[in-house]
């Protein structure tokens, strides 16, 4: 049971460390072209005096804020907070539509399906 759980942790912060290394690669991207549109936008509206072409740049600003927190910020540890208080305050939001799967509830639908195919 014991390597079980140290396995299964061990795969959850692999899979965190990726989800982490993605955010950062995929800022490396997106900060180019938020970089390029930015300036591209900017220029575009001072040339044509129509400050309208600057509206994207907000939108495009939000994810990469977004993505920067992610990658390097304290996204993770914000959400690891607020994951703690609401398993601490409200377990009640958790709770599975028609309670917790038991083992005859499994076994029923096991067979419920296994006479499905067999009816066919």
């Amino acid at each position: 049971m014991e390597r079980q759980l140290t396995l299964q942790n061990e795969m959850r912060e692999r899979l965190m460390a990726m989800q982490i290394a993605w955010s950062r690669e995929f800022l490396k991207y997106f900060g180019t072209f938020f970089g390029i549109a930015a300036f591209s936008l900017t220029s575009g509206a001072i040339k044509r005096k129509k400050p309208a072409f600057l509206v994207p740049i907000v939108p495009l600003g939000f994810i990469f804020a977004y993505q920067y927190d992610l990658g390097y910020g304290t996204l993770l540890q914000r959400m690891k907070g607020e994951a703690e208080n609401v398993l601490d305050t409200e377990k009640s939001k958790l709770q599975l539509p028609k309670g917790t799967i038991t083992f005859e509830s499994l076994e029923k639908a096991r067979k419920e399906q296994s006479q499905f195919f067999t009816d066919k």
